[in-house]
């Protein structure tokens, strides 16, 4: 019984983001469509509206698209209970978050881009990393990591975002930004590895006598 106060708050930097951007998203959709503009990162004109790099992960376009993704955070917090990322992963999310949408600029196709995607794949991206170098006290860390891993390489090989930024999702009605989940995975993966190597090494220096 001694152990379950630790337990609970293993991970809460990193469930107060799920937390943030479920309830950011749902308050977002309450708003009116002319504030909402305010909110939506575009190509032209980002660097006048630094703040939409955060925001626009809030804009989703319709109701299929929001549902999705607050289906897929659930799923994403849900799994994070089971490997519990720490503060170390949490911050790795927290700074991709921007990067994630700011990659999307690389592709002239791309006018502008919103939703939770990009960022849902670069917190997957963070876990595998961190998964892979057994930074989480989770039981078989490495295969965990590995398994994720494979999957979203899988994901984003099939995509193929590279050449195909954009694509219509006419079960949704809407346009999907792959690009975005590319640069978000992409953003995940290296800050995750900055981020456990960082710890790996602060670790290891606070471990000296």
């Amino acid at each position: 019984m001694r152990s379950l106060p630790a337990i609970r708050t293993v991970g809460r930097e990193w469930l107060v983001l799920c937390g943030l951007h479920g309830v950011a998203s749902m308050l977002c959709w309450w708003w009116f469509e002319s504030s909402l503009r305010l909110l939506v990162w575009r190509v032209d004109d980002w660097d006048q509206r630094w703040w939409t790099l955060w925001t626009t992960a809030w804009v989703h376009t319709n109701t299929p698209h929001l549902i999705t993704n607050q289906m897929s955070l659930g799923l994403l917090t849900a799994f994070a209970w089971r490997v519990r990322p720490d503060r170390w992963c949490a911050l790795a999310w927290f700074l991709a978050w921007p990067l994630a949408y700011l990659a999307v600029a690389w592709w002239p196709q791309v006018g502008h881009v919103m939703g939770l995607a990009g960022l849902l794949h670069a917190a997957l991206a963070v876990m595998a990393v961190h998964l892979l170098l057994q930074r989480l006290p989770v039981p078989q860390a490495r295969r965990w990591g590995v398994l994720l891993a494979v999957c979203l390489l899988g994901k984003l090989v099939l995509e193929q975002a590279w050449s195909r930024p954009v694509v219509w999702d006419g079960v949704n009605d809407m346009s999907v930004v792959q690009a975005a989940w590319l640069g978000g995975a992409l953003a995940g993966a290296a800050l995750g590895a900055l981020t456990a190597w960082a710890a790996l090494l602060l670790e290891r220096l606070q471990a000296r006598p």
